[in-house]
């Protein structure tokens, strides 16, 4: 029960109510009328006497029974009752069975039985393989192995023999089926590789859709927990084997030839609900213990009840042969977070992060944002029908000729829509079995998303609303880069509402929908980020759609007035690399960069890249730029094809000059510069 000196008196839900008095459904009539601080009215079912017991008193209180599923809230009438002792309440106090991990004896002793389960490397499941379904009059795909860039040819071919040494893959002379490969730059600057399955397997093999648990029977198996751990599976699908009909589909085709997957890989679309399906059948009849995929939540009444809970999980997993991450494991927590909610040992809440973007947006500064931000308002108009009158204040603002001038009554009316816009009216809870809608956006300084539900009536509704404004180095960012990047966060933000789930991304950008379509290779020219970003979505099943901006108008406010967080910019290694080996040769990253700003071509180029591209080209010098529009970026103020540097006219003699003196032959020499430079001739693409 949550203490709230605003509500007048003390209130419990209706399904609270049935679990704390089960049958004895019996209430009085209530002549009271509620509202919340919004003013919205709240459905009184009835009273009932209960029997308070603090502090060695015991007293009978009324307390009204509401509709809906919200916390119980103990109001000014019990607290003037029941005369609390405030000092003690406002006393912190560590439980006992919360004090730290590291120094509670009996949860590390438990965890020293079972050393096999925390031990470094790779565990197997024993007993069971996994096995991907494919359509029998499927035809099978094979793609041919990409061009590697030469910076990280020597990274990729490390980590493919790492991978055949441990067992994970297998060099074949032949296969129908193959899946070129993505190379991710990890932060250590090794690589790890991953299949683009999407172009191939995913295409064709059948889902194996396996429920996640529902909020009711979480909160069911969750409920009266007096603490939670959470333990993750380390590289968890890998620790499945696969059929040997199966590694056929998972093929990949690199530079050094074909290689199978002798595990379950990454970005396979049916993995994680095979992985769901083994994991509950592993854990199943274990009591208070939630599974969802790689994470796995246990719970009990008290101590010792969680700790046999977790001493049977523990010892499952260890019998099995698969293996934790203990860095990632989480002992004996007072609250987690887990499928959108908050749990504690008083109940389960929505995550107050989701209406973050909304409390602390700031207030517009100017016409154009105002205009964005009464967009999002009117997105949601019709569950607001007094909205209107609310907002005269800010639509004063948009009047021609009229100044610019944030007062009080402005800003006491943009406070108040903030809060409708968090209100049950406008904002629901999260349901697994509605349809998911992710809307994201971008600005030249910020991006934001809006995870709605599409509700029967055929509305969206918003489950959670992020922002935030952009680094730096990621205002120099493409228009079309920016907006991948919004997917990208938001997919991060609102992972656990999206994985394994089916949903829709809306963009008003529609260069993007090539880019990230869910059925299409990834493009191997685009830039690397882009690459990196569309690897990413294809863990997730998702279709991509193109929706005007000016409906698109939710997600396109939160972006112009993100929050004032600066996310961590994204340097890409092999761009690292790439500049870095520029610079020790005749030219130098800072000439290019120079040269690039004075051509009048390039220079065009690079702010089309950065603001946005017409829809025509101003004359032919502008078609081989035109043609691969989308596979352009800008780093360090210069222009990449993807990993390769376009030379302005000054420097193209200077390379072929610096390459020539290497007496590789032209055949070569023509190999070695397109690893790393580019420049356009007109007529052709090259």
């Amino acid at each position: 029960m949550e203490i709230d000196t605003g509500a007048s008196v003390s209130v419990i839900s209706q399904e609270t109510c049935k679990q704390v008095f089960g049958s004895d459904n019996s209430l009085e009539k209530s002549p009271c009328s509620l509202r919340t601080y919004t003013g919205e009215k709240i459905d009184v079912l009835g009273k009932r006497k209960v029997t308070v017991i603090y502090n060695s008193q015991s007293v009978d209180l009324p307390i009204t029974v509401v509709k809906g599923t919200g916390p119980s809230l103990m109001g000014r009438d019990w607290l003037h009752k029941l005369q609390l002792n405030w000092k003690s309440i406002f006393k912190i106090e560590q439980l006992a069975h919360n004090q730290e991990p590291e120094k509670d004896k009996e949860l590390q002793d438990l965890l020293r039985k079972y050393p096999q389960v925390f031990k470094e490397g790779l565990g197997t499941l024993k007993g069971t393989k996994a096995r991907i379904y494919v359509d029998k009059d499927a035809t099978p795909k094979y793609f041919k192995a990409r061009p590697v860039p030469y910076a990280l040819k020597e990274k990729i071919e490390k980590e493919l023999d790492r991978l055949e040494k441990g067992g994970n893959i297998e060099k074949v002379e032949f296969s129908e089926w193959a899946a070129p490969i993505v190379p991710i730059v990890k932060p250590d600057k090794s690589v790890r590789i991953c299949g683009d399955y999407k172009v191939t397997i995913n295409q064709v093999s059948k889902l194996d859709n396996y429920p996640i648990p529902k909020t009711d029977d979480l909160y069911a198996t969750l409920s009266g927990g007096q603490a939670f751990s959470k333990l993750d599976l380390s590289q968890a699908y890998q620790q499945i084997v696969l059929d040997k009909e199966s590694r056929k589909y998972v093929t990949i085709n690199t530079h050094k030839g074909l290689y199978q997957y002798n595990r379950l890989p990454f970005g396979v679309s049916s993995a994680p609900g095979i992985f769901q399906r083994t994991m509950k059948n592993l854990l199943q009849g274990i009591p208070r213990v939630v599974v969802r995929v790689d994470d796995i939540l246990i719970t009990g009444s008290s101590k010792s009840e969680h700790l046999n809970n977790l001493e049977t999980v523990l010892g499952k997993i260890q019998e099995s042969g698969m293996r934790l991450n203990k860095d990632k494991c989480v002992f004996l927590a007072p609250e987690v977070v887990y499928l959108g909610h908050r749990i504690d040992q008083y109940g389960i809440y929505p995550v107050e992060s989701k209406v973050k973007a909304i409390t602390e947006a700031p207030e517009p500064k100017n016409v154009t944002e105002l205009k964005s931000y009464l967009g999002m308002l009117n997105y949601y108009n019709r569950f607001l029908p007094d909205l209107s009158s609310n907002l005269a204040p800010l639509h004063g603002l948009l009047k021609k000729q009229k100044r610019w001038k944030w007062d009080k009554s402005q800003q006491e009316a943009f406070e108040l829509s903030k809060t409708l816009l968090k209100s049950s009216k406008v904002l629901v809870h999260y349901d697994p079995n509605k349809d998911i809608i992710l809307s994201c956006d971008a600005s030249p300084y910020g991006i934001g998303a809006v995870l709605s539900h599409k509700m029967e009536d055929g509305c969206d509704r918003p489950v959670g609303y992020v922002s935030r404004t952009l680094a730096p180095a990621e205002r120099n960012y493409s228009v079309l880069e920016k907006e991948g990047l919004a997917v990208i966060f938001a997919l991060k933000k609102f992972h656990q509402y999206l994985f394994d789930r089916k949903f829709t991304i809306y963009t008003d950008h529609k260069p993007l929908i090539g880019l990230f379509n869910e059925n299409k290779c990834i493009p191997p020219m685009a830039a690397a980020r882009i690459q990196r970003w569309a690897l990413t979505l294809s863990a997730y099943e998702y279709k991509i759609v193109y929706k005007e901006g000016k409906k698109n108008s939710n997600a396109d406010a939160l972006s112009r007035l993100s929050l004032n967080r600066e996310g961590k910019t994204e340097v890409p290694a092999e761009m690292i690399m790439l500049m870095d080996h520029m610079d020790s040769t005749p030219v130098t990253a800072q000439q290019i960069k120079a040269w690039t700003r004075k051509d009048p071509i390039l220079g065009q180029i690079t702010n089309y890249v950065l603001k946005g591209w017409p829809n025509y080209r101003d004359n032919d010098e502008m078609r081989p730029y035109f043609s691969r529009k989308t596979e352009l970026s800008v780093f360090d103020s210069c222009l990449l094809w993807g990993n390769r540097v376009v030379i302005p006219n000054p420097g193209r003699e200077i390379i072929l000059q610096e390459l020539h003196e290497g007496h590789q032959g032209i055949s070569r020499m023509k190999v070695l510069a397109r690893g790393y430079v580019w420049r356009a001739k007109y007529g052709r693409r090259n």
